[in-house]
């Protein structure tokens, strides 16, 4: 029998087949039984759920499992028979075929059995009585690994005499129940798996596995409480969650509000034993975060070094003494995160709220960018959950905070500014401070290079925009500057090939007169606009050279759009940057204006008249 099962949907025992990425028209996972038509290639996982759906509807006859067939054999979903070439579409019909198929070889002892018993045979009345107990046997539905070759009679019960309907007709095949392995219940054995699946789902099975792991370490041991990895790929925060099951206290809940709408709706439905994927990691964690005790010296210490004020102290040294009462640790310092570049600080909050509904906060500080992040409040904005994180930090790794002569290290919060994006960029006469000394000196050339002028897609262009200033320009002495503070790290460059995304921006501010300092290197081959969108030279010169030929903004826009293949912004924002570049540009002036004297520093554009002034030579359509 063995020798003849040839095509791929029919399978030995309850295995499939191997999942082997695609090589040829994709790079994922194909379903061995359905074509890309039928099942899109995915993930391994979405795949090994579709193949549960496959089992579910498979024909387990003896030692074999026949798979339902959709690589295009028949323009419909059908089955292909082991002992002969037939294909049939239903399932019913297939189960019967199976039995009368005469190649079948249990087929023949079978008649003879059954004639001996004095059971009419007829083509539809033919029973493979072994054939049926050996498919009870190694029915899928009873287990989900595959089943001895030990036979359980005492868990299988079978009618084998004819039964008498309500209609009047005689059952001709047995009847077949088993006891669920879980609760002992006698039930129909086609009705087994939905049983099992309704009412004893494994979502370890599910949501664990070797190509699904969800990345889990225990905080607080007494109470239940786990930090667990949000999603398997990417760079998400970890979640709480709660996973107290022994004592009077039993408590199962997580962090997600997704997953607690989901638990809250199968508990209503009566499905109590459901859990949502973090519970089910939790439920499997065997890492447990090493207890430290936070020192008050070092908080003093850092208090003396101006890291924080008296008042942030006592308010520290007030929440631990909550926290030790409560029994619970103050901070902890998981090491699940996907980035190196992160560190996840667990710290204790008594009140719960929408962001705390576990009694604890997850602090983020990432050491590249140097930002703290927590739920309670907004980006660079203080509390008291980054004051806890910071101590913890500074008690255990303190080579990451700033000593003399390390620019990139954290600041404290009496150095650093509270919120950079309300501070910079500066207004009034901070702005015109900033302006005026751009204007003496960053100008840029009227001659530029070469290389400048030329435009060339092999360019290299910097990922961070940081000032070259180091002192400050205006006060009196070697004032030296403050680190270099994060603007934003979605700049784009605009060039005439394509958009450099993802660019860091930063600003500097004098310590002494507060004035700033942004990056204006047009040495780098670059135009800083607004530090939020930068034009490379050669852009800009392209611009000017369409100007000068009568072309608009908005079609030279337009152009480059359908020449790179992506959005540029607004047509009003290019203009205005060009302006910014045009002002910033030292041009030699061959004339005078008998208004504004000789040589004006200024570029005038006649816009509303659609003409272009004598001064300028630039024509706006």
């Amino acid at each position: 029998m063995a020798g003849t099962t040839t095509h791929i949907t029919i399978q030995k025992g309850q295995k499939f087949p191997q999942l082997e990425r695609c090589t040829k028209c994709c790079h994922k996972f194909h379903c061995p039984f359905c074509m890309a038509s039928i099942f899109k290639p995915c993930r391994p996982d979405k795949v090994k759920l579709h193949l549960k759906s496959h089992r579910n509807k498979a024909v387990v006859h003896g030692d074999f499992t026949i798979h339902r067939c959709g690589l295009g054999c028949r323009a419909s979903l059908h089955y292909h028979c082991m002992y002969c070439p037939t294909t049939i579409l239903r399932r019913g019909d297939f189960k019967n075929h199976l039995q009368v198929c005469k190649h079948n070889p249990n087929s023949e002892s079978v008649t003879k059995m059954l004639s001996s018993t004095g059971t009419p045979v007829t083509a539809l009345t033919v029973i493979n009585t072994p054939s049926i107990i050996d498919t009870a046997q190694t029915d899928p539905s009873v287990n989900y690994t595959p089943s001895t070759t030990s036979t359980d009679m005492t868990a299988l019960t079978i009618t084998d005499s004819p039964s008498t309907t309500a209609t009047g007709k005689f059952r001709a095949r047995p009847v077949i129940k088993k006891r669920c392995p879980s609760c002992n219940v006698l039930i129909n054995k086609n009705n087994l798996l939905k049983h099992m699946e309704r009412r004893h789902a494994d979502q370890s099975e599910l949501d664990i596995g070797e190509t699904f792991q969800l990345t889990s370490q225990c905080v607080d041991e007494t109470n239940g409480i786990f930090a667990v990895l949000k999603v398997v790929k990417g760079h998400g925060v970890p979640l709480h969650v709660q996973c107290q099951t022994l004592g009077e206290n039993n408590r199962v809940l997580c962090e997600s509000n997704e997953c607690q709408i989901n638990i809250d709706v199968a508990q209503r439905s009566g499905i109590t034993s459901y859990q949502c994927m973090h519970i089910s990691a939790a439920s499997f964690c065997k890492s447990v975060v090493e207890q430290v005790s936070l020192e008050e010296d070092v908080l003093t210490e850092m208090v003396r070094g101006k890291w924080f004020s008296v008042k942030k102290k006592k308010e520290c040294l007030a929440l631990q003494q909550l926290a030790n009462s409560s029994c619970v640790p103050l901070s902890v310092h998981t090491s699940i995160g996907i980035s190196s570049a992160k560190k996840f600080i667990s710290v204790f909050e008594p009140n719960v709220t929408s962001y705390s509904r576990l009694g604890r906060v997850m602090v983020v500080y990432n050491t590249e960018l140097d930002s703290w992040h927590c739920p309670c409040t907004k980006l660079r904005r203080s509390c008291l959950h980054k004051y806890v994180a910071k101590w913890h930090l500074f008690q255990t790794q303190r080579e990451l905070f700033r000593t003399d002569g390390s620019p990139y290290k954290p600041h404290s919060e009496e150095e650093d500014i509270a919120d950079n994006r309300h501070v910079y960029p500066p207004k009034g006469l901070g702005l015109e401070y900033i302006v005026n000394y751009i204007l003496q000196n960053k100008k840029i050339p009227a001659v530029l290079p070469e290389d400048m002028r030329v435009p060339s897609p092999l360019k290299d262009y910097p990922q961070n925009l940081c000032p070259n200033e180091t002192v400050c320009q205006e006060c009196p002495g070697d004032v030296l500057l403050s680190d270099p503070m994060l603007v934003t790290q979605n700049a784009k460059i605009l060039t005439n090939w394509c958009i450099i995304k993802d660019v860091a921006t930063y600003c500097k501010q004098c310590p002494q007169c507060g004035m700033f300092y942004r990056y204006q290197e047009w040495k780098d081959r670059l135009h800083n606009f607004n530090d939020h969108i930068i034009l490379d030279i050669s852009l800009c010169l392209s611009l000017r050279n369409l100007l000068q030929v009568h072309t608009s903004v908005s079609r030279a826009v337009e152009f480059l759009q359908l020449t790179t293949g992506v959005e540029f912004p607004p047509p009003e924002t290019m203009l205005h940057a060009y302006l910014q570049f045009e002002a910033l540009t030292d041009h030699e002036y061959k004339y005078s204006c008998p208004t504004c004297g000789d040589y004006p520093p200024v570029v005038i554009m006649g816009v509303h008249k659609q003409t272009a002034s004598p001064l300028s030579g630039i024509k706006i359509d």
